[in-house]
């Protein structure tokens, strides 16, 4: 299947793949600053963007209508991320591709779109990857993350669903949404590890709270961690005292 762009930079290649231990920078690094509510403030917005700046974090994480805001204050400094099908995925597949492109046009530089469940549960694995590729197309030059919703699927079919992403040309696969089914695990992680490779971004996402939880996700195998807990997590990660270094490794 041809790819229109690039679509894992930046997104796979992160250094919770080094098999050594994790800097406090480094784990920053690696967080996508999540503010998924649709009343956040312009307060909050301008507060979570300089939260990001301040730690370093990937890039901040927000509903289509406040991603104005957030490209302006980033100002290309971290990423600007938005969320498309979100959080059921049963859009029309015209109505999520257009969402896509009005995210990128609005300054995007990723996009995470829910995966239509029901295609994969009815087996219709062609129209899923249709759906995936389509969405892959509508997103560049941006890069598209898709939510596969794992605490709402069989294993087999978080493994169809991997699968198919990775062959529609998405750049990575995200655990979850983190509303109304169960989020990531380090299970799902290392499922969605084995079955993409090393070229593909695995986003955990949903219920991440703190820094042990942060740290498990990414030795399960995850390149992204996706949490609204980012000032708590590296709150914790700097009390520890060893500014060079967290325990454990990270594979």
């Amino acid at each position: 299947m041809e790819r229109p762009c690039d679509p894992a930079a930046q997104v796979h290649d992160s250094p919770a793949s080094q098999a050594r231990p994790l800097r406090p920078s480094e784990l920053a690094s690696c967080i996508d600053h999540t503010l998924l509510r649709r009343d956040a403030s312009p307060a909050e917005l301008l507060r979570a963007c300089d939260e990001a700046l301040r730690f370093g974090f990937r890039g901040v994480c927000v509903y289509p209508e406040h991603l104005g805001q957030v490209v302006s204050r980033l100002d290309a400094r971290a990423l600007a991320i938005t969320v498309a099908g979100f959080p059921g995925g049963l859009e029309a597949l015209e109505d999520k591709a257009d969402q896509v492109r009005a995210a990128v046009a609005s300054g995007a530089a990723e996009v995470d779109a829910v995966l239509n469940r029901d295609l994969l549960r009815q087996r219709d694995h062609a129209r899923v990857l249709h759906e995936i590729a389509t969405l892959v197309r509508a997103a560049c030059p941006a890069r598209l993350k898709i939510i596969l919703e794992t605490g709402d699927l069989t294993r087999d079919e978080r493994i169809m669903a991997a699968t198919l992403a990775k062959a529609a040309g998405a750049a990575c696969v995200k655990t979850s949404t983190g509303l109304g089914h169960p989020g990531a695990t380090a299970e799902d992680v290392a499922l969605l590890r084995d079955v993409v490779g090393l070229d593909m971004g695995v986003k955990a996402s949903g219920g991440i709270r703190d820094l042990q939880q942060c740290l498990a996700m990414l030795q399960a195998g995850a390149s992204i961690v996706g949490t609204s807990a980012s000032v708590t997590i590296m709150e914790q990660a700097m009390a520890l005292g060893d500014p060079e270094s967290l325990p454990g490794e990270v594979s």
